[in-house]
């Protein structure tokens, strides 16, 4: 992932061993991923950065699930000190169970010049607003930076509602903290998305993490679950029949199903339920999401995967215009394709890839 991002970024597993490493931070410090792959994080550091990780930064991010910029330095490969700037965010599934941590880092030689870059660039923007394609480059540089500093707070309101919800005494106290973990879930979504789209205009594209091994349905009951309790009062209808396993990202699949829904909840009609549908059936693997409510204008159906495309929508409902999109590219990532249909009897996305 972020393969051609300004920042380097590491992935470390809940052993605390480099599960992934972007080849930014492979270029600046002259290694290969083959070479830091299965090791520690500290190991790349010097002595005294280690001791600084290992006694400071990783007892405070697991005991609250983020740190927001610390220096330190890494060994390039020949062996000379890079100081860098770094965030690290835990991600925890709903119980607060550690799933990894990210590092996201930048050369601290490089941050000022690229804040002076960026700074300038929004000028430029402003000043030049009939250069369409400028403007919309800015946009993209903006949103990607953007994204990943919202990470941050979004993490500490996350952290606060867990321990809320802990001494949670009243039934009153229990829906104020359900309610700020759904706040939480849906902005996290709009993040995934920013992101995803930024990482797809920068040059990276939507990378994958396949693994057949596991299964996908409980991916599914917890997404459709979430979107269950962020939308009282509508009614969700999913039915499976996975009875092959499926070789594909999992959590990018949950994220193509979010966004679905979402657009059926959006846009159908309330008295009708979205349905849901997963199969494997003659060597392919098919999901269909459908909504009963007035049909999509043929114009709004030659727009409907364009990244910040909306059609009306309710005012709860309000989004960036980059779930069809992102959706789009996630079956094209997977191999597949996503069509939409749509009668006066119903809309329905189908997305449609080969099993392997």
């Amino acid at each position: 992932m972020f393969e051609n991002s300004p920042c380097g970024y590491i992935t470390l597993g809940v052993n605390g061993r480099i599960a992934r490493v972007n080849k930014t931070l492979l270029e600046w410090i002259g290694r290969s991923a083959d070479e830091m792959i299965g090791k520690r994080f500290s190991d790349f550091l010097n002595m005294a950065g280690r001791i600084f990780y290992e006694t400071h930064i990783a007892p405070l991010l697991r005991m609250q699930g983020f740190f927001n910029e610390f220096a330190i330095d890494m060994m390039a490969a020949g062996g000379e000190p890079m100081q860098m700037i770094c965030n690290a965010l835990e991600g925890r599934d709903d119980a607060g169970k550690p799933l990894f941590t990210r590092l996201a880092l930048l050369k601290a030689t490089d941050r000022r010049r690229y804040e002076q870059e960026l700074l300038a660039a929004r000028e430029a923007a402003k000043n030049s607003l009939a250069n369409e394609r400028e403007t919309s480059e800015l946009r993209e540089q903006f949103i990607a930076v953007l994204g990943h500093d919202l990470r941050n707070p979004l993490a500490s309101i996350s952290a606060g509602a867990r321990i809320l919800g802990r001494d949670a005494k009243t039934e009153k106290e229990h829906q104020v903290v359900a309610m700020l973990q759904t706040t939480v879930t849906r902005m996290a979504e709009l993040i995934d998305n920013v992101l995803d789209f930024a990482r797809g205009r920068l040059g990276g594209g939507i990378t994958l993490d396949r693994n057949a091994r596991k299964p996908l349905e409980p991916v599914l009951h917890q997404v459709i679950d979430e979107l269950r309790l962020s939308s009282p009062g509508r009614q969700i209808e999913a039915e499976y029949a996975i009875d092959t396993p499926v070789d594909c990202d999992r959590t990018r699949i949950g994220q193509l199903v979010s966004n679905l829904v979402g657009n059926a909840l959006s846009h159908g009609t309330a008295s009708q339920p979205v349905r849901v549908r997963a199969e494997t059936e003659d060597g392919l693997f098919k999901l269909s999401v459908a909504n009963g409510g007035e049909p999509i204008p043929q114009a709004a159906m030659e727009r409907l995967f364009e990244p910040f495309f909306r059609g009306e929508v309710r005012a709860s409902r309000q989004g960036l215009g980059l779930g069809l999109h992102i959706a789009s590219q996630i079956a094209k990532a997977h191999e597949g394709v996503l069509t939409v249909t749509s009668t006066p009897e119903e809309t329905r996305f189908t997305f449609v890839m080969p099993l392997r």
